[in-house]
């Protein structure tokens, strides 16, 4: 398919629309780039929209935010240029033409044309690790929770939480106060969450059970009643009435058709320098889905990389001209908005 029209054709199409990816086109905004943002999701925020409820402590400058916040903010700042969105398309192929433009091909047959590439897809595809138990999927949806999408479920109920990374500690720690009971059992001794909220949860009134792996849910009429538990090291089993089970094992991101353009990985990531080039020239990345020395996996740490990314296709677009620094305190169309 040939482009028709040149304004068909961006500068920068930004693939992701979570929290970086969105910061990203605020930057490009401030560049004065003609930006896309491509999200495969049918509403924009990435990972966070899994978490609407849970509370952000770690973004420098916000003592404190909800997912659903920090979305709400990140998209007003993401749209404030009016960058060209677009939902519900997952992109599979690149071409480049030989002209330099990228042909990039949605799983749908949808086509986009762009100078330059930014991936901002975080592990991609975001699938939640399921309970490896036959006949689970039947309460899915009832109370066997993948995630949160309203505290009230939980609210005077007997809980039990299954996990033992950030994200389960985070949702003892936000649920232990409004249940009638917590239990949170974990296959290991040690939690892999941060120090702080392991220290809030072994000082709640949550029962912690480890090392104990949940082996068994069981239940009627598409909800789950019992659960049955197993001690790792000695495979005594213990039997519990539940109303809510929430299961945090991780979540493994599929990344489609980009793994296949050519661009090199390292552990499932895509290698950058220090510009956030990839190997391949025109496409560079930030987030979670990069890999380079010092590497810091937080959303703190992709808001940084994010204009990295920016002011290296900026570079990359008009190789002749110096990027200057560019701030928002000095942006006159920033400045403008304020009166």
């Amino acid at each position: 398919m040939d482009v028709e029209r040149e304004t068909d054709i961006f500068d920068v199409t930004i693939i992701g629309g979570g929290p970086v990816g969105l910061f990203s086109a605020f930057y490009c905004g401030m560049r004065e780039l003609k930006t896309k943002v491509i999200e495969s999701a049918a509403e924009l925020g990435g990972k966070v929209a899994f978490y609407p409820d849970k509370v952000l402590h770690d973004i420098g400058g916000v003592a404190a935010v909800t997912g659903a916040g920090l979305i709400g903010q990140v998209v007003r700042q993401g749209t404030m240029f009016g960058p060209d969105i677009v939902l519900g398309q997952r992109v599979e192929g690149l071409r480049r033409r030989e002209d330099g433009i990228f042909e990039l091909v949605c799983a749908g047959g949808e086509t986009h044309w762009t100078r330059t590439v930014i991936l901002a897809i975080g592990n991609g595809v975001f699938v939640p690790r399921k309970l490896e138990q036959p006949g689970a999927e039947r309460f899915e949806g009832v109370n066997l929770h993948y995630s949160v999408d309203s505290l009230d479920r939980f609210r005077d109920r007997n809980v039990l939480i299954s996990g033992g990374g950030n994200s389960a500690i985070d949702w003892a720690n936000t649920i232990e106060p409004i249940a009638a009971k917590l239990t949170v059992v974990h296959r290991r001794t040690q939690f892999a969450g941060h120090e702080s909220g392991v220290t809030k949860l072994l000082n709640s009134s949550a029962a912690v059970m480890t090392p104990y792996w949940l082996k068994e849910v069981h239940g009627d009429g598409g909800r789950v009643r019992r659960a049955i538990v197993e001690q790792t090291e000695t495979g005594e089993t213990f039997e519990m009435e539940v109303d809510e089970v929430l299961v945090n094992h991780g979540i493994r991101g599929d990344l489609g058709g980009l793994a296949n353009w050519g661009l090199a990985f390292e552990e499932e990531r895509i290698v950058v320098d220090a510009r956030m080039e990839t190997n391949i020239p025109g496409i560079f990345a930030a987030g979670d889905v990069t890999s380079h020395p010092g590497k810091l996996k937080l959303i703190a740490g992709g808001f940084m990389e994010g204009p990295m990314a920016v002011n290296s296709a900026k570079a990359y677009l008009d190789p002749d001209r110096k990027v200057e620094q560019i701030y928002s305190t000095h942006h006159e169309k920033l400045i403008a908005m304020r009166r």
